[in-house]
């Protein structure tokens, strides 16, 4: 896509309640999520892996800027989303890295999610506490 005189890669990821959209510009390997850099949005270091886990496979790290906007979920999920996202936009970037990001699972959309509270219940499964009398 073209916008303005920027040629950049969209892709869109999902996981449990998070949904981020990802914008991939040739750059440095600068990584944003809603506006922040990457270390100050997210503090564990996992998670930044996680998020990077699709340029360190394809060997596009320091090829392409990573813009996101991410939202709904934790952080964990919104990692998750952004890594989806990324493999997508990559994806639209080269379609010969689809074998790759296949193998690595990036390109599935992880559909665990969290269970429903039932009735009776106090949370999806935990019951109140027995007692006999």
């Amino acid at each position: 896509m073209v916008y303005g005189n920027k040629t950049f890669y969209y892709g869109t990821g999902r996981r449990k309640k998070s949904i981020a959209r990802v914008r991939l510009y040739s750059g440095s390997g600068k990584v944003v999520v809603n506006n922040k850099p990457i270390d100050e949005y997210f503090g564990l270091e996992t998670l930044k892996v996680i998020v990077r886990q699709p340029l360190n496979l394809t060997e596009t790290e320091g090829k392409f800027d990573v813009i996101c906007n991410v939202v709904g979920g934790g952080v964990s999920g919104q990692a998750g989303a952004i890594r989806h996202g990324i493999s997508r936009a990559l994806l639209e970037y080269n379609r010969e890295l689809r074998a790759a990001l296949k193998r690595a699972k990036f390109l599935t959309r992880d559909p665990r999610m969290k269970e429903r509270r039932k009735y009776g219940l106090k949370k999806a499964r935990k019951a109140p506490q027995f007692s006999k009398r």
